[in-house]
């Protein structure tokens, strides 16, 4: 069994798992601490250490699922984090955190390779589209299994708006909207997405995917719609796949 250590930096806290690679999933419970208030370099750092030392059974390059546009380690976007990730080598932060080599992935585009290789998405073929649903909307696309990295299609307009301040799952839980009021934005968010790209599949992931039997009927498109099947581990199984996948390019 080979064990490759997976970060995921949400919102409000940062999780971590051992994950088998060759199985797709975590071996034992996962670990957190919390987002440092407004995610700074310095302070993800620490944090990122604090996790790093929790899991010494893991060996090898650590994988880290960020919210960002990221290029050869580079973050370009700070939406949900503080702007001095702008720009900043993140892979040579996590590297310098962990003592070791580190790679760093946007963290809907880690969602999204999990699911599609052990989860919801796994054998499917034509468009697909994730979208996480957390304290914005990430989204990653896959055309016949193949990744094309760093849409972030959580910030594209609909009716005005970034489709993220309108439909993410903070926004329900700020604006205290019931799963009809929630759902109808994100159908509109939905039919948006299907006009431009005409996905076959989309699948739900981020925390609101906890509650898919809550309000899985309300939801309309032309497209299949299913449920992430990782649930709250998507992102950190992805980040250690993307992770052993970069020792072996």
């Amino acid at each position: 069994m080979s064990l490759v250590l997976g970060i995921d930096l949400g919102g409000s806290a940062i999780k971590a798992g051992a994950v088998d690679v060759d199985a797709g999933e975590v071996v034992g419970e996962l670990q957190s601490v919390p987002t440092p208030p407004g995610a700074t370099l310095e302070a993800t750092r620490a944090a990122l250490t604090t996790l790093v030392a929790r899991f010494p059974q893991c060996r090898g390059t650590v994988g880290l699922a960020f919210p960002s546009v990221v290029k050869r380690g580079i973050t370009y976007t700070a939406a949900n984090v503080d702007r001095g990730w702008i720009g900043a080598d993140a892979a040579a932060l996590l590297t310098a955190a962990a003592g070791r080599p580190g790679v760093v992935v946007n963290d809907a585009d880690a969602a999204g390779l999990a699911e599609m290789r052990v989860g919801a998405g796994r054998g499917e073929r034509g468009l697909v589209m994730m979208l996480t649903f957390g304290t914005g909307i990430g989204s990653a696309l896959f055309v016949d299994g193949r990744l094309w990295p760093n849409t972030e299609l959580g910030h594209l307009e609909v009716g005005g708006r970034e489709a993220e301040h309108q439909a993410s799952a903070r926004v329900r839980t700020v604006e205290n909207l019931d799963w009809p009021q929630w759902c109808a934005r994100v159908n509109r968010v939905l039919e948006r997405y299907h006009a431009l790209l005409w996905p076959d599949l989309f699948i739900v992931g981020g925390g609101v995917s906890e509650r898919w039997e809550e309000y899985a009927g309300l939801l309309k498109s032309p497209a299949r719609i299913v449920p992430a099947r990782l649930r709250q581990t998507a992102g950190v199984v992805g980040a250690a796949l993307y992770a052993a996948e970069s020792g072996e390019r």
